[in-house]
């Protein structure tokens, strides 16, 4: 995994969703904030990182940062296929895990909750319609290059702030950022708004799992998890 560098929520929460015998890798790449330079930053050192992953010989590497790979339609592509270049390892991103899961669920029509500044949630409505994937509303918390903050709001702050925002016509609802704490909000956001519920962390888990061809499922994070 490449980590943006400010990130403390990932590493746990993914290390706690992998079935027995997967494990999990990490460099990480300066970030400073959400801005645009910033991410262009760190994006110039995906090669490095990559590199280094693949002297660990890992099986798939991923870029998961939701705001860098969503930040312009074919961005993702892009990194992608530099980092593919760069170590001959299959290689995927954040974004990819979070459109796949909303393929399987042909969610067309979704809210989106974010801890982050406006040009940022202005940027991932742009590239989720790139995708055919509309959404009805969105809300952002204001916070940018402060991990600690982000990591600081509790699941059930994440649990109201989804479940008041909810459209009648969503089919899903999305809560972006690696570095918050929304997985453990999951179920029960399902199970107040009866919608799926897909976030960063546990996309990537679910979408990396399929990619590398492996049927274990981890329960208690979302009907994503048990999708095929």
């Amino acid at each position: 995994m490449l980590l943006p560098s400010v990130n403390r929520a990932a590493e746990p929460q993914i290390t706690e969703m992998l079935p027995d015998g997967v494990s999990l890798h990490t460099t990480r790449l300066r970030l400073l904030s959400s801005k645009k330079e910033h991410i262009d930053e760190m994006v110039s050192d995906v090669e490095r990182g990559a590199t280094m992953l693949a002297d660990a010989d890992v099986d798939l590497i991923v870029f998961h940062c939701t705001a860098a790979s969503m930040f312009a339609p074919g961005f993702d592509d892009g990194i992608i296929e530099r980092i593919g270049t760069a170590t001959s390892k299959p290689a995927t991103s954040t974004s990819k895990g979070c459109v796949e899961a909303f393929k399987t669920f042909e969610a067309k029509k979704i809210t989106l909750t974010t801890p982050y500044i406006q040009e940022t949630n202005d940027r991932e409505v742009d590239f989720l319609k790139s995708h055919g994937v509309e959404v009805l509303s969105e809300t952002g918390m204001g916070i940018t290059g402060d991990g600690g903050a982000m990591l600081a709001i509790e699941p059930e702050e994440w649990r109201r702030r989804v479940t008041e925002q909810d459209e009648p016509a969503s089919d899903a609802a999305f809560l972006s950022c690696t570095a918050i704490r929304a997985v453990e909000a999951i179920d029960a956001i399902e199970t107040d708004i009866d919608k799926p519920v897909v976030t960063s962390n546990q996309a990537m888990v679910w979408h990396a799992l399929r990619k590398l061809g492996i049927d274990d499922r981890p329960t208690g994070y979302g009907r994503l998890m048990g999708a095929d």
